[in-house]
C-alpha cells in the first residue's frame, strides 16, 4: 500500500485494495452464494407478506472480537433449527458504527481495537470474517453507513439498514437504490417518520450517481431501485413508537399503500437499556395481529451489556451499546416462537 503525503496540508492519503481485488482474494464460492441469494429471498417473501414467519435480526450491537462472535453465531444456527417453522433469524454483523462526536467507529476501522485506524486490515478482516459466518450457513445484517464501503461487502450481506441520522441523506437513498438485497430506513432521532417514508420512496426509483466502482475508480452508476425498502421504528429521544398505537398512528398519516414495518427493540424503544427488549418483543408479539410488524431487531451478545475497550475485557461483551446475553436471548426466542406457533 502507498502512502501519499498531500503538500501544504495536514492530510494523508493511503491507498487501499479495491473491492474486485478483495473479492479475488477472499473468494465467496459459488454454493455460498446460493445460500445468501436464497436467504434474500426469503427475507423479501417476509417482507412482502408471502411467508409468514417473524423476521428478528439478531446479534452484537457490533463486531469487536471474531471468536466471540463466530461462537455467537454457531448458537444461533441452533436456535434457530429449534424455532424454524416460526421466525427466520439474520445476524446482526456491523462492523461500522455511527459516532456523535468521536470514538471507536468499528471492527472494519479499527480491528486491533487499539486505535491504530488499519483501514486496509481491516476491510479484509471483515470479509474473511463474513465468509467464515456465512460458511455456518448465518444471513448476515449489516448497516449501511459509509457508502464507499458497500462494494467490498455487497456479495455478503442477506439484509441492510440505513440508520437515523442517515436515512435522510441523499447519497445513501441513492445507495440503497442499487443494492442487491432489502433495505430498512429507520426513523429519525426525533421520532419523525417522514425522514423514513420519504427515504424509502427514493430508494425504491432508479438514480444515476456518483460512486466507486469495483476497480476502485469513480464511476457513474445507474441504479433500478431497491424493490424491498420499508420503515424500522427504533423510537426517538424522548420516547419509543413500537406500541400498537404509535404504529396506528403512524400508519394512519401515511397515504397510499402502507410499507412493511419492523421494530427495533432496542435504541429509543429501550432506552438504551437491553434487558427491556424481551418484554418489548412480548409486546410486539401480543399486538401484531394490529399491527402486522413482519421483523424485529434485538442486540443480543454472549454476556449481558457493554464494556469500554481496555486491555482485559470481557469475552463475548459489547463495547458499544447494550445487549442481551446469550441465555436471555435463547428464552426470549423460544418464547416468542411459541407464541407465534399458537
Amino acid at each position: 500500500m502507498n502512502t501519499l503525503v498531500l503538500p501544504n496540508s495536514n492530510q494523508q492519503e493511503l491507498e487501499l485494495i479495491t473491492p474486485e481485488k478483495l473479492k479475488k482474494t477472499l473468494i465467496l464460492e459459488s454454493e455460498l452464494q446460493h445460500q445468501v441469494f436464497n436467504h434474500r429471498k426469503i427475507v423479501e417473501n417476509i417482507l412482502a407478506g408471502h411467508d409468514k414467519r417473524l423476521l428478528l435480526i439478531m446479534g452484537p450491537c457490533s463486531i469487536h472480537d471474531p471468536q466471540a462472535v463466530i461462537e455467537y453465531a454457531q448458537k444461533l444456527k441452533k436456535l434457530q433449527e429449534q424455532v424454524k417453522d416460526q421466525i427466520f433469524i439474520v445476524m446482526r454483523a456491523y462492523i461500522e458504527k455511527p459516532r456523535t462526536t468521536v470514538g471507536w467507529k468499528g471492527f472494519l476501522y479499527d480491528p486491533s481495537l487499539d486505535g491504530s485506524a488499519d483501514l486496509a486490515q481491516g476491510i479484509e478482516k471483515s470479509r474473511a470474517l463474513y465468509i467464515e459466518l456465512i460458511k455456518e450457513g448465518i444471513p448476515l445484517a449489516s448497516e449501511i453507513l459509509n457508502p464507499m464501503v458497500t462494494g467490498y461487502f455487497d456479495d455478503l450481506i442477506t439484509w441492510g439498514a440505513i440508520g437515523a441520522r442517515t436515512s435522510e441523506s441523499q447519497i445513501h437513498r441513492e445507495i440503497a437504490s442499487s443494492l442487491p438485497f432489502a433495505v430498512g430506513f429507520k426513523n429519525g432521532t426525533d421520532g419523525s417518520a417522514k425522514i423514513a417514508l420519504d427515504a424509502i420512496q427514493s430508494a425504491a426509483a432508479e438514480h444515476d450517481f456518483f460512486a466507486l466502482g469495483q476497480t476502485g475508480k469513480p464511476v457513474l452508476k445507474h441504479s433500478h431501485g431497491n424493490p424491498y425498502p420499508h420503515i424500522i421504528l427504533r423510537g426517538s429521544n424522548t420516547g419509543s413508537n413500537y406500541d400498537a398505537e404509535s404504529i396506528g398512528k403512524i400508519q394512519s398519516s401515511i397515504k397510499g399503500k402502507l410499507p412493511t414495518f419492523i421494530v427495533d427493540c432496542s435504541h429509543g424503544n429501550s432506552g438504551k437499556d437491553p434487558l427491556k427488549q424481551p418484554a418489548i418483543l412480548k409486546q410486539i408479539i401480543d399486538e401484531r395481529h394490529l399491527t402486522d410488524v413482519r421483523g424485529v431487531m434485538v442486540e443480543s451478545h454472549l454476556v449481558d451489556g457493554a464494556q469500554k475497550i481496555t486491555s482485559d475485557m470481557i469475552y463475548g461483551q459489547s463495547v458499544t451499546d447494550g445487549c442481551l446475553g446469550w441465555d436471555k436471548t435463547e428464552k426470549m426466542t423460544v418464547l416468542i416462537a411459541s407464541m407465534l406457533a399458537k
